[in-house]
């Protein structure tokens, strides 16, 4: 990456305008995390309603702590584990993360991102950076810097491109703030890698209205443009001109893609390949129903919300 360019968004950061940035897992849509109306772009760019809160992305577990009002045991032994990685940890919040950042609760999700030049940008800027992900809300997440170009086009001031993300579903997010800790999204940091640190983890209800206690918790999210069916063996396809992504198994559609069968390839896929069929104008996408293994869960919720109907 050009320093002259990283330099340029770094400035942007700083003057309150919106930068679209690599992360492991998908892009961000960023602003400067203590900036009010920087933040408030973020929202009206997206359209994200304001009860849906945001991450914010810092470069150190000692950036986190100067976000944070209490830093218990479990935050210092996850963050030396995961971070750099795809864990959020959700803890109560110092009066200097604005509002508006965490949808008016008392708690913010902050994380390291492993991606170096999402690294470069927070160190360059000088500040923590709040980035959801850079496509229109509840649609399908990017994870190129082409996805994010398609979606937003010229309503972000600066897109870099930093490759494909890495990783390909949004992090995990756990509470801290709750007792015992809470899984608020599934992410490919697993529930049983984080018990494994720090014990017994309780599972949020599925499906909130209202005020959100983490992103991508609504029931209508990471939906390609293209309707989405899930698929199992005896269920039939839909009528119409449709592709089905299938994982070896059979199939009585006329157009198929195989997609990996291993849970973190496919996961890498996953939105790269919705993405590229939503640009084929087909009626329908059916994809084979996720294993009920545990490495499995963080697909089977981003399907299960991408496959949802208001």
């Amino acid at each position: 990456m050009d320093g002259e360019l990283l330099a340029r968004a770094a400035e942007l950061i700083r003057a309150g305008r919106l930068v679209a940035f690599p992360t492991e897992t998908v892009y961000g849509l960023g602003a400067n995390a203590l900036d009010p109306a920087a933040v408030e772009r973020i929202f009206r760019v997206k359209g994200r309603p304001a009860s849906s809160p945001l991450i914010v992305h810092v470069d150190s577990p000692a950036m986190a702590r100067r976000l944070a009002a209490e830093w218990p045991p479990e935050a210092e032994v996850l963050s030396q584990h995961f971070w750099p990685g795809p864990l959020t940890l959700v803890l109560p919040k110092l009066s200097a993360v604005p509002d508006i950042v965490t949808a008016g609760l008392p708690t913010v999700g902050v994380r390291v991102p492993a991606h170096p030049l999402a690294l470069r940008l927070i160190r360059e800027a000088g500040v923590p950076i709040a980035a959801p992900s850079a496509n229109p809300f509840t649609h399908l997440s990017p994870t190129t810097a082409d996805h994010v170009r398609e979606q937003l086009g010229g309503a972000v001031d600066l897109v870099l491109d930093g490759g494909a993300a890495r990783v390909g579903l949004e992090s995990t997010v756990l509470s801290l703030a709750a007792s015992p800790p809470e899984l608020l999204r599934p992410g490919m940091v697993s529930r049983a890698e984080i018990e494994a640190l720090i014990g017994p983890v309780r599972l949020a209800a599925r499906v909130e209205n209202g005020t959100q206690s983490a992103p991508g918790r609504r029931r209508v999210h990471y939906s390609p443009r293209t309707p989405l069916v899930m698929s199992r063996p005896g269920k039939p396809l839909p009528a119409g001109r449709g592709v089905h992504l299938t994982r070896g198994g059979a199939s009585t559609a006329a157009h198929r893609v195989e997609m990996p069968g291993d849970a973190e390839a496919f996961a890498a896929a996953l939105y790269d390949t919705l993405h590229r069929l939503d640009r084929q104008g087909w009626d329908w996408i059916a994809i084979d129903e996720p294993p009920g293994s545990p490495e499995w869960d963080a697909i089977a919720d981003r399907l299960w919300r991408a496959s949802a109907v208001e």
